[in-house]
C-alpha cells in the first residue's frame, strides 16, 4: 500500500517541476471551476463518440510539436496549420471550442485554448481506463500559425533516426518517444498509411517483410490493392478502445500498422524500451506504462509552452484577438 501510495504521489507531483512556469492549479483563484468545466464537456462529447480519445491526443500532439503547446493548431485559415496536409484528419476541434465558450460565459479572458487542449487530451485519455495525470498549467495562446511550420511533425514513413531527431529537438529522449507512440493502442489511420507495405514495399512487389505472415494477411483483407485508402483501420488490433500496452505487443510480433510504429523493433534502444512494456506480466506493466506515460505527456505538454505576458489568452480558439 505504501509503494503505490508513492506511485500517486509522483503522479500528482511530476507536474510541479517539469516547467516552473507553469503550476498545477493555476486557476485555482482565477476561474476555480476551469478544470472541472472541460472535464465535464470532455466527458459529455466522449459519452457520444469515444473515438474523441485518440482525436484530442493527436490533436495536442500536433500543437506542442510546431510551435509549442501553444493552440496554434486550432486556429482556422487557409494558411493556418490546421489546413497543412499532415493535420487534414485532425478531430476534436468541437470539444475545445465547446469548453472554451463555457469558460469564456464564466471567466472571460482567463483560461487559454493550449491549456483546455492540455487538460482535454488528459480526461480523454482516463474516461478510455488510461492513466490520469496532474497537468500543469499556466500556458498562453500562441499568436502565429502557418502550415509552412509543419515540418518538424513526426510522419508515419519516418525512420526510428528521424523519429529520434524530431523528438530530440523538442527535449524529448527515445524513452518519451517510444511512451508517447504508445497512444496508438487507441484510435485508427487510413489505409492510404498502410496499402504501400501491404503490395509494392519499397518498389520490390512484395509486402514489408518486418510485418508478420498472419497479420498481412489480416491487413490486405482490411485495405485491398487499388482500394478506397480512406478506409479505417484500427492502430491497435487486439484492444482498439482500450489504453493498454498491447500496442507493444504489436510491435513486438510484427503487427504494427504503420512503418515507423514497426520500425521501434528494428533499433536496439527504441526495441529495449518497448520490450519492457511489452512483456508478460500484464498488470504489472501495464501501471508502468501508465505512469510513464503520465510523465512523458507532462514533458510534452511543456513543449515551448508560452507564458506570463508572451501570447495572448484568445476568446475564441479559431481565431487570434
Amino acid at each position: 500500500m505504501e509503494a503505490m501510495s508513492l506511485f500517486f504521489l509522483a503522479i500528482l507531483m511530476m507536474g510541479l517541476s517539469v516547467n516552473a512556469q507553469l503550476q498545477t492549479k493555476f486557476y485555482s483563484s482565477s476561474c476555480p471551476k476551469a478544470e472541472a468545466i472541460v472535464r465535464s464537456t470532455v466527458e459529455s462529447h466522449f459519452n457520444n463518440d469515444p473515438t474523441v480519445t485518440p482525436g484530442l491526443l493527436r490533436l495536442h500532439f500536433h500543437d506542442c510539436f510546431v510551435q509549442g503547446c501553444d493552440a496554434s493548431v486550432l486556429i482556422a485559415g487557409s494558411s493556418a496549420e490546421r489546413n497543412a496536409l499532415p493535420n487534414l484528419g485532425l478531430r476534436g476541434f468541437e470539444v475545445i471550442d465547446d469548453a472554451k465558450a463555457q469558460l469564456e460565459a464564466l471567466c472571460p479572458g482567463v483560461v487559454s485554448c493550449a491549456d483546455i487542449l492540455a487538460l482535454a487530451a488528459r480526461d480523454a485519455v482516463d474516461l478510455s481506463d488510461g492513466p490520469s495525470w496532474s497537468v500543469p498549467t499556466g500556458r498562453r495562446d500562441g499568436r502565429v500559425s502557418l502550415s509552412s511550420q509543419v515540418t518538424s511533425l513526426p510522419s508515419p514513413l519516418d525512420s526510428v533516426d528521424v523519429q529520434r531527431q524530431k523528438f530530440a529537438a523538442k527535449g524529448l529522449d527515445d524513452h518519451d518517444l517510444v511512451t508517447l507512440v504508445g497512444a496508438h493502442t487507441i484510435g485508427q489511420t487510413d489505409c492510404s498509411f498502410v496499402t504501400y507495405r501491404l503490395y509494392n514495399f519499397t518498389a520490390t512487389g512484395n509486402p514489408d517483410p518486418t510485418i508478420s505472415r498472419s497479420f498481412l494477411t489480416q491487413l490486405q483483407t482490411l485495405c485491398p490493392n487499388g482500394a478506397d485508402g480512406s478506409k479505417r483501420v484500427s492502430l491497435d488490433k487486439d484492444s482498439q478502445t482500450s489504453f493498454d500496452v498491447s500496442f507493444f505487443k504489436n510491435v513486438r510480433d510484427g503487427n504494427a500498422v504503420l512503418e515507423s510504429d514497426q520500425r521501434l523493433w528494428g533499433d536496439a534502444e527504441t526495441r529495449r524500451i518497448v520490450q519492457k512494456y511489452a512483456g508478460n506480466i500484464r498488470g504489472l506493466l501495464g501501471i508502468r506504462f501508465d505512469f510513464e506515460f503520465s510523465k512523458a505527456m507532462t514533458r510534452m505538454s511543456s513543449i515551448e509552452v508560452k507564458t506570463g505576458t508572451q501570447g495572448e489568452i484568445r476568446k475564441i480558439c479559431s481565431k487570434f484577438n
